[in-house]
């Protein structure tokens, strides 16, 4: 079973409410009709009624099913706008500058629905840059506790299963953290050690590679010794997490190259979760194995929230939209399991 067909099938043994906000974009709707087909969660929709029912019309989008909240008539709009200005009256908003941004960005009424129990999460992004999807998350509803570093992973399926799990990658940080220090880049393998046992394969051993243009010593740079400093900080944090670095690429997923370049490595060119240095590496990565490898792409997904919100790429279709909200259930059904 396709990584995706097995995530919608998880989502529907628990279904959970997600809120779609960006309903002006077109694949927005059509991506909320494949979620209310697959019934793989319940779907909120953002905006007004009267326009949503207009489009979906005209384009023949069957949307029967989804609720649709009008942001600037909702009946708990001025609850959000004031507990709103309760949680950033510190960074000086006023009730005014609350109820403002209510009704003109929905990622922020997203996000407070989320934040108020209303939903379960949210997804963004294919119409905004991935800044408006996580700055009122990252204001609002935060890390889970003990989470210090809230990042940002992709989801790479390749249609070669000889690499990774049986195809499938977790590549972080990919969409969030611009330049993480050794201590955060640690943080970022152990939750992204997380993440793969929640979505790829709760059966599975993560096996962690700690990405540089060196391996294991055969260059030495402010940057290489980053990578070097993170391995060990994860190693002290996690012992019994299957790890190993810096490594180049080919030394990470390679078992032959491993064994020249890295011998003794513990993940022995296996590795199924790639840590990249810093966001430039790892969002030329992911765009890499996307277009040249042909592999489908999921993310940016969130990882160390409170409550589970993701990203899109601008560029994403329909059926990404779906396979995002079908994710985004399958985080909310763990965070709840592990309250």
């Amino acid at each position: 079973m396709k990584f995706i067909e097995r995530i919608k099938e998880q989502a529907r043994q628990n279904i959970k409410t997600i809120i779609l906000p960006e309903t002006e974009d077109i694949r927005v709707l059509k991506g909320a009709e494949i979620v209310l087909k697959d019934k793989t969660a319940n779907i909120i929709l953002l905006g007004n009624e009267n326009e949503i029912n207009k489009v979906s019309e005209e384009n023949n989008i069957n949307i029967k099913g989804a609720k649709i909240v009008n942001p600037q008539s909702d009946e708990k709009f001025e609850e959000y706008a004031n507990y709103l200005f309760e949680l950033r009256k510190a960074k000086g908003m006023t009730l005014e500058d609350a109820r403002k941004i209510l009704k003109e960005n929905s990622r922020y009424f997203a996000t407070m629905m989320v934040k108020m129990g209303d939903a379960d999460g949210f997804v963004s992004g294919a119409s905004h840059p991935t800044s408006d999807t996580l700055r009122p998350v990252l204001q609002i509803i935060k890390g889970r506790s003990g989470v210090k570093t809230v990042s940002a992973f992709f989801i790479m399926c390749l249609p070669n299963d000889e690499f990774g799990e049986n195809g499938v990658f977790i590549y972080a940080d990919s969409g969030m953290n611009e330049n993480p220090t050794a201590e955060q880049l640690s943080d970022i393998a152990i939750t992204s050690s997380e993440s793969f046992k929640e979505l790829v394969n709760p059966e599975g051993i993560p096996k962690v590679a700690m990405l540089s243009y060196s391996t294991k010593g055969s260059a030495h740079s402010e940057l290489t010794e980053k990578v070097v400093e993170a391995t060990k900080l994860a190693h002290e944090k996690d012992p019994n997490l299957l790890l190993d670095g810096e490594l180049q690429l080919d030394a990470a997923i390679l078992p032959e190259v491993a064994e020249r370049k890295a011998p003794g490595s513990p993940i022995k060119g296996n590795a199924n979760i790639l840590v990249f240095p810093d966001l430039n590496a790892g969002n030329i990565g992911y765009k890499l194995t996307q277009r040249l490898a042909h592999a489908e792409a999921y993310g940016p997904l969130c990882q160390g929230l409170d409550k589970p919100v993701n990203d899109l790429s601008r560029g994403c279709s329909a059926e990404d939209i779906a396979g995002v909200v079908a994710i985004t259930v399958v985080q909310a059904q763990h965070i709840e399991k592990n309250k």
